[in-house]
């Protein structure tokens, strides 16, 4: 055999590998947490939007919720203004949230450009649109942080709505408070508030590391999968440290809330999305649910 022939028989490969898993979520909802380094470099954002346009395109029902702290801290920066943290969290006042809400807007609807550019049907919306996000006012360690908000009603109807009409939602974190006041929400927390309130599927999150590791220091020590209550004995027995400590209890507290599985995966890994979802080998870790497996088939 030739070794033009091999080639085409080796993609051929690739995508029978991928139909048992286009089966098994077809129609299913998945969310996907954007944000990092995938979102900065543009390259590796026109490879996120086109796995998450596959997505679509093969049966899935993806919904985007999008970040923008690096862009929101270079504007804050751009007007002279300084950007100020407190365990992680940015200090968000009036003119910080006046900031952010547009830096936010600008992400959202670059995003549904570069979805519409390939053929699918993308809507923008941010938390305040339809009270999609209600909030209270988030505080840190008893510690005031300005009008950053916890997330405690999504309105879930719009979004099935769109999904229903074929739109591919593009979410941006930002909810309302009783009041009607704005608030800047953590774009993880919304992905896992969202993902519960629409029993998704799956719930991944692009991030700038590989995924999670026993010792942080190690990468030998990354793990490819784990049990909730695994997740939860590695944060207990003081593994998990830093800005994972957060997300890893997002996952938990998704897959306790429906999720069937949660992914971590290195959004700096071009098409990381396409490789963690239809293949068997994955990349990343994956958080299950007591009743789901990692692999459905091969090895």
């Amino acid at each position: 055999m030739n070794k033009n022939m091999q080639q085409y028989l080796d993609k051929a490969q690739v995508l029978i590998e991928a139909l048992p898993y286009i089966q098994r979520f077809n129609r299913k909802i998945i969310v996907v947490k954007y944000g990092g380094s995938a979102m900065i470099d543009e390259e590796l954002k026109k490879q996120v939007i086109q796995d998450v346009t596959l997505l679509k395109l093969v049966g899935f029902k993806p919904i985007i919720v999008h970040g923008g702290g690096k862009e929101i801290s270079r504007w804050v920066g751009k007007v002279g203004m300084e950007a100020k943290f407190i365990n992680g969290l940015r200090v968000t006042d009036e003119d910080t949230m006046e900031v952010a809400e547009m830096v936010l807007g600008k992400v959202n609807k670059e995003l549904v450009q570069l979805v519409e550019q390939l053929g699918v049907r993308a809507i923008g919306i941010s938390g305040k649109d339809g009270a999609l996000l209600r909030v209270d006012k988030k505080y840190s360690d008893g510690q005031d942080i300005g009008f950053v908000g916890e997330i405690k009603d999504v309105n879930a109807a719009i979004l099935f709505d769109l999904l229903e009409k074929d739109f591919l939602p593009i979410v941006c974190p930002v909810g309302m408070d009783d009041d009607y006041r704005t608030y800047n929400i953590n774009a993880d927390d919304a992905a896992c508030a969202i993902a519960r309130a629409v029993k998704a599927e799956k719930l991944a999150f692009l991030t700038d590391i590989e995924g999670v590791y026993k010792d942080p220091d190690d990468p030998k020590t990354l793990i490819s999968e784990l049990r909730a209550e695994e997740a939860r004995k590695l944060i207990t027995e003081g593994y998990i440290g830093g800005g994972m400590l957060p997300k890893l209890q997002n996952c938990i507290d998704a897959i306790e809330n429906g999720v069937s599985r949660v992914h971590i995966l290195d959004g700096r890994i071009p098409h990381c999305l396409l490789l963690e979802i239809f293949t068997n080998k994955g990349i990343g870790t994956a958080i299950l649910n007591d009743t789901e497996s990692r692999y459905y088939y091969g090895e």
